[in-house]
């Protein structure tokens, strides 16, 4: 569950400040992707641990209420629920601290039991909000009954380079990509060179740097370079990540080409931070269609 105040800037270690406009709202990266999926038009299941609690009664109802398969939700008893507490300054940005709460609970079972899920699956996206133990199996079933292998490395961990052997797609943002490369990343030279780096640990995988405003780098055998943002005046840049992985999955399991999906993504994640909230930002299908035909979309990159 996201818990957002809004503060007119960051403040100091040791400072308090007066902030406004308490809410909460359904959020978790996993949640956010599934949700995205759904309600841009494909089927979507979830594999997670919530609390027994009103925040897991909460987060359940929204899932389902979007006709997500929420049957390897499990439920823990005496442990509450993940919670992020979002601070956004006045420019749309955020600070976050994540408590995981039950996330910490899922297990290699709990994912296995889904085998027959991912067996019917086209695609699986794996987070790092979970337990180690959950992705590893999770990337290793997914690998092993065919479907389309997602990585998204946040929030930030080690990992081995045997999970990125199994990853038909590495999704990370600037900062993860320079973690996981060991190279800077502030400009596109820089992440063409990170993406390069990530590709022979993986041996294999298909890179997506994501940009921020600036849209998105990709290394593929199809396409390899820059595909420009959108420019919008953000309110609220929580969940654009995880808008523009559902967004650009959605696609590609739909038979677009990278380049395609990513510009589709990317007119996800605009809509998505004009608005507030993470699952309620996120656009329709048809929201992003319109921004895609009008004439004036030209999808001007804002430089890192």
């Amino acid at each position: 569950m996201d818990l957002f105040i809004e503060v007119p800037r960051f403040p100091a270690p040791g400072e308090a400040i007066h902030g406004r406009n308490f809410r909460r709202a359904p959020g978790g990266k996993g949640a956010n992707q599934a949700f995205a999926v759904a309600r841009l038009g494909q089927p979507a299941a979830m594999i997670g641990a919530v609390g027994q609690d009103a925040f897991g009664d909460e987060m359940v109802a929204n899932l389902a209420a979007l006709g997500v398969n929420l049957r390897g939700v499990v439920r823990r008893a005496g442990i509450a629920s993940g919670t992020a507490m979002i601070v956004l300054d006045a420019t749309g940005q955020n600070q976050i601290v994540v408590a995981n709460g039950a996330n910490d609970t899922l297990t290699a079972a709990d994912v296995n039991r889904m085998a027959a899920q991912f067996r019917a699956s086209r695609a699986v996206i794996t987070q790092l909000e979970t337990t180690a133990a959950a992705a590893e199996a999770t990337l290793r079933l997914a690998r092993e009954t065919g479907a389309l292998t997602v990585l998204n490395p946040a929030p930030f961990a080690p990992v081995p380079d045997e999970w990125l052997a199994w990853c038909d797609w590495i999704i990370p943002n600037e900062g993860e990509a320079a973690k996981l490369s060991g190279l800077p990343v502030n400009d596109l030279a820089s992440a063409a060179a990170a993406a390069r780096q990530i590709q022979i640990r993986s041996g294999r995988a298909r890179l997506a740097v994501t940009l921020g405003p600036a849209g998105v780098w990709l290394d593929t055998p199809e396409y390899t370079g820059h595909i420009p943002g959108v420019r919008v005046a953000a309110v609220d840049t929580v969940g654009a990540g995880d808008t523009f992985i559902g967004a650009f999955i959605t696609r590609l399991v739909e038979g677009a080409e990278p380049r395609e999906a990513a510009r589709f993504a990317c007119a996800a994640a605009a809509i998505a931070v004009t608005r507030r909230g993470a699952q309620a930002s996120i656009p329709t299908r048809s929201e992003v269609e319109a921004l895609l035909a009008r004439p004036a979309f030209s999808g001007a990159a804002t430089p890192l």
